[in-house]
């Protein structure tokens, strides 16, 4: 009997806000910039890369070589998909800092 298998895609299980936050700061943590940027594109993809052209302005096809692991998307296209995606930025030190303030 033959084997139906397809190829795992994330899109399809980021289904909440809190599955795409979840999924971006994994690929953040790792700190990849093509992991990240592969990342927001199956972002977009969950929420519709024809609806994310439309709200960024950007064509399709240039969303989509963008944000894939071989993409290196500018920052400015990074910031302006993360908002038209709902999501935003967020810094936090990764360790406390050594020295009080005065």
């Amino acid at each position: 009997m033959p084997i139906n298998i397809r190829k795992w895609d994330a899109a399809e299980h980021l289904e909440s806000g809190e599955d795409v936050a979840a999924y971006l700061d994994a690929a953040l943590e790792d700190g990849d910039p093509r992991l990240v940027a592969a990342a927001i594109g199956d972002i977009a993809r969950a929420k519709g890369m024809s609806q994310l052209a439309r709200d960024t302005g950007l064509s399709r096809e240039s969303l989509y070589r963008a944000l894939s692991a071989e993409g290196n998307p500018e920052f400015g296209t990074v910031l302006k998909v993360l908002h038209a995606l709902g999501l935003k930025l967020e810094a936090r030190p990764t360790e406390l800092p050594e020295r009080q303030c005065a």
